[in-house]
């Protein structure tokens, strides 16, 4: 997998956390450096709390660190310098409906380079990628919603055990490629299933405006009922 890919899969998985999300803007929306009591006092959190998600959003790679002495002074008797953060990036302000089309360049410009090692398509290749990395925001965010949420799916959990996803992140380029991108787009949320431990599949499901994937139990048909017992004897 690409290392945009992966440093994408951290950071994504960093903000899935609400209490992080409210740290990373408390840092990002500062003119300057934000220390760690600053943090605390505006999120409402206890020091070493904000302390955590602080360094947490650091190995992400979404904050820098720097230290500084905040008295201005030098010399002895001045103080020890505080350890403060600054937001790397704000590009990770989405769009409504949200859209992830740097996600799908990455899984698909991936692909290719995996295709030339492997002597495969490009889109197996990509699908191979988007497997992966589905698998470690799944496993990263613990639960198949909101891996599904921070991705951008907008899932619908209905009446039956099932998963109906409102949005398609890559809505534009589904359009004009279906075959490549749909294929990606399935590969992606069956790794967010594996990676969050959910027994659930995906299963194709054309519809306009959202995703082209539903999710449900692997004996519940399109229409919500069980199998026939035509549909499930081998051919």
């Amino acid at each position: 997998m690409s290392v945009l890919a992966v440093n994408r899969a951290a950071a994504l998985a960093a903000l899935a956390d609400p209490v992080r999300r409210r740290i990373y803007d408390i840092v990002a929306r500062g003119q300057d450096a934000v220390g760690r009591d600053v943090a605390a006092a505006e999120a409402a959190l206890p020091r070493s709390t904000a302390a955590f998600h602080l360094d947490r959003l650091v190995d992400a790679g979404l904050l820098t660190v720097e230290y500084r002495r905040l008295s201005g002074r030098s010399g002895p008797g001045a103080g020890r310098p505080a350890k403060l953060y600054r937001a790397v990036t704000t590009e990770l302000i989405g769009s409504i409906p949200e859209r992830h089309y740097e996600l799908a360049a990455e899984l698909l410009a991936a692909g290719a380079e995996r295709a030339d090692r492997e002597h495969t398509s490009v889109a197996a290749a990509a699908a191979s990628e988007a497997r992966d990395l589905g698998r470690e925001i799944g496993a990263d965010c613990g639960t198949i919603e909101t891996a599904l949420s921070v991705c951008g799916y907008t899932p619908d959990a209905g009446d039956r055990d099932g998963i109906t996803l409102r949005n398609c992140p890559f809505h534009a380029l589904a359009d004009r490629h279906p075959t490549l991108v749909c294929t990606v787009n399935a590969a992606l949320i069956e790794g967010l299933l594996e990676g969050s431990g959910d027994a659930r599949c995906a299963h194709p499901v054309p519809r306009d405006g959202g995703c082209c994937v539903e999710i449900r139990s692997a004996g519940i048909s399109a229409d919500g009922e069980p199998p026939t017992q035509t549909e499930t004897q081998s051919p």
